[in-house]
C-alpha cells in the first residue's frame, strides 16, 4: 500500500460516524471488566466496583438497542433503552448504599472488609 492510500484509509476511519457497534463494543469490554473485577477482588469495595461497572456496560448497551438506527417504528418514542438505562441507575444507587452500609457495619465488627472473613457474620 502507497502512503496516499493508507492515508486516506486512516482519514476515511477518523471522520466516519460512531455507530451501534461501537457503543456495544465499549459496553461489552465494560460487563467484561466489571466481571473480573468481582471475581479476583477480594475487597469488598472492588467488589462493589465490578458491580458498577457490569451495570453501566449494561446501561451503555441498553442506549445502544434504544439507538434510532435499530428502531423500525415511526410512532414510538424511541426512549426505551433510555428508560431502562435510567431504572438501572435507580437499581445501582440503591445497592450501593444498602452495600456499602453493610460494608461499614462489617468494619466495625472486624476491622476489616475482606469478603473471605463475611463467612463468620451470623444472625
Amino acid at each position: 500500500m502507497s502512503d496516499a492510500m493508507n492515508h486516506l484509509l486512516i482519514a476515511n476511519f477518523l471522520t466516519e460516524p460512531v455507530g451501534v457497534r461501537e457503543y456495544l463494543i465499549v459496553g461489552a469490554v465494560l460487563f467484561v471488566c466489571g466481571a473480573l473485577c468481582m471475581a479476583t477482588k477480594r475487597n469488598a469495595l472492588g467488589v462493589l466496583m465490578g458491580i458498577e461497572l457490569v451495570l453501566n456496560g449494561a446501561n451503555l448497551n441498553f442506549i445502544a438497542f434504544g439507538s434510532p438506527y435499530l428502531r423500525s417504528a415511526e410512532n414510538t418514542l424511541g426512549l426505551d433503552g433510555q428508560l431502562m438505562s435510567l431504572f438501572v441507575i435507580v437499581l445501582a444507587a440503591a445497592e450501593a448504599a444498602v452495600a456499602l452500609a453493610i460494608a461499614l457495619n462489617f468494619y466495625n465488627s472486624f476491622s476489616t472488609i475482606d469478603v473471605d472473613r463475611a463467612d463468620q457474620l451470623q444472625g
